[in-house]
């Protein structure tokens, strides 16, 4: 997260931005309810319950409210620097 940013959408944000920590809970729901009947840790998960594979932090721009990857905001940056020098 050391690399500038800027929104890919309005094209002009380059400064606020919000950082979006994600830190998945393995649980098991009631079908019917909705209901967590079961939380598991890495150690303890059932074996055909994947674990979670999506990126640890995101990137929400603080103007317009993209939510994305933080490699949107970061290559578009890089691209936006390769255009306008």
């Amino acid at each position: 997260m050391s690399s500038a940013y800027c929104c890919p959408n309005c094209k002009t944000n380059r400064s606020r931005f919000n950082i979006v920590e994600q830190h998945p809970r393995i649980v098991k729901l009631d079908a019917g309810t909705g209901e967590i009947i079961q939380e598991y840790n890495l150690e303890n998960k059932e074996p055909f319950h994947l674990s979670y594979r999506g990126p640890n932090v995101r990137i929400q721009c603080g103007v317009c409210g993209l939510l994305e990857d933080e490699e949107i905001f970061s290559k578009y940056a890089t691209y936006q620097r390769k255009e306008n020098p």
